[in-house]
């Protein structure tokens, strides 16, 4: 367990300090090579994060409450509230980036759609309440 702790650990401080070297030197590159080392980054770190995630979760995140004995599905629980908020919110983030920069476009043109637009936005929006409404009830069940 703590093997995968310290591998995780290194390949966030390498993935740093590599993009800290680049911006510092002002490296000039193409961008298939920068796809490559963010790919070889993502291909080692994301299955370290999963593999630390699997092995000490359950034993390191618990809540104890209301005289419960805290088992791994607790622990697990709260991994999953925070992790439907959590993406859910970059889903969000992502989609009202998307549509908020066509909206603008599409208003710069024709002024009279604002109020359609709007309501592409909001909806866009509502994909992180819903991950708080999924997070919320999560918790309501541990």
């Amino acid at each position: 367990m703590t093997f995968i702790m310290i591998t995780t650990s290194i390949m966030v401080i390498i993935t740093i300090s590599t993009g800290l070297f680049l911006l510092y030197k002002e490296y000039k590159t193409t961008k298939s090579r920068l796809k490559k080392i963010l790919k070889f980054n993502l291909f080692v770190f994301i299955p370290l994060l999963i593999g630390a995630l699997v092995s000490l979760a359950p034993k390191v995140s618990y809540a104890i409450s209301n005289g419960i004995e805290p088992t791994d599905s607790t622990g697990l629980g709260f991994i999953a509230a925070a992790l439907s908020t959590g993406l859910a919110t970059i889903g969000a983030g992502y989609a009202v980036g998307a549509v908020g920069a066509s909206a603008l476009g599409a208003v710069s043109e024709d002024p009279k759609i604002l109020g359609k637009t709007l309501i592409f936005v909001g909806l866009a929006e509502g994909i992180a309440i819903y991950g708080l409404i999924v997070s919320i009830l999560i918790i309501g069940r541990l």
